[in-house]
């Protein structure tokens, strides 16, 4: 194994650096986040972090891909829970809140409006868009299955929808970061149950409730 700095292995300063990166790139913005900066939280040198990643573009474009596989992983898990139509939804909602709850900052990197539209970055944000765009699209088919409409111009417009919905609750609970995951997750059945009518037993089941 490659030595780092000061007697620390290679990987595990790298490790390092991309954590502290992530944390850097999703509270502050890409445009604000220097790399000066991010060497000073580490406690290293700047050509170091260049040695390793090439740029700044280059540790963003790590960091991304790490923040994109922290969420997959639990879209994933949601994905594959059981669950159908709102109760999966509500899972898929309440297991991203638990996710996040220890590194916030994870979703407004994956999302950074500042971030590069070129590169790296670019490429690795389509590509996790992609499959993120691929599960949501089979839970919103499912959930007009089960409510009789087959119809595809209503999933494309329902799935538009629930991305957007999902989203913007996401947004507003970063934004209120005294509200737990669990009283977000209670807020989001309270809101879907003023919208849908009352939520179902097997809703409330699927995430302890």
């Amino acid at each position: 194994m490659t030595a780092g700095t000061k007697g620390v292995a290679r990987a595990d300063r790298e490790a390092q650096i991309v954590e502290i990166a992530c944390r850097a790139f999703g509270e502050a913005g890409y445009a604000a986040t220097s790399v000066a900066g991010i060497a000073a939280a580490a406690g290293i040198s700047k050509p170091l972090i260049y040695n390793y990643f090439g740029s700044k573009d280059g540790l963003h474009a790590v960091c991304l891909e790490h923040a994109a596989s922290v969420l997959w992983t639990e879209f994933e898990r949601s994905a594959h829970t059981g669950t159908v139509g709102l109760a999966r939804a509500i899972v898929t909602l309440d297991g991203m809140f638990q996710a996040l709850a220890p590194q916030p900052w994870i979703w407004r990197l994956v999302f950074d409006p500042t971030a590069p539209t070129e590169g790296p970055r670019r490429e690795a944000y389509l590509a996790y868009e992609r499959r993120l765009f691929t599960l949501g699209e089979d839970g919103v088919t499912e959930l007009m299955r089960l409510a009789g409409n087959d119809d595809s111009g209503d999933t494309s417009a329902m799935h538009a929808v629930w991305e957007s919905m999902f989203r913007a609750l996401v947004n507003w609970w970063l934004d209120h970061p005294d509200v737990s995951p669990g009283a977000m997750t209670d807020r989001c059945i309270r809101l879907f149950g003023t919208v849908f009518g009352d939520v179902d037993r097997a809703v409330l089941t699927a995430v302890g409730r």
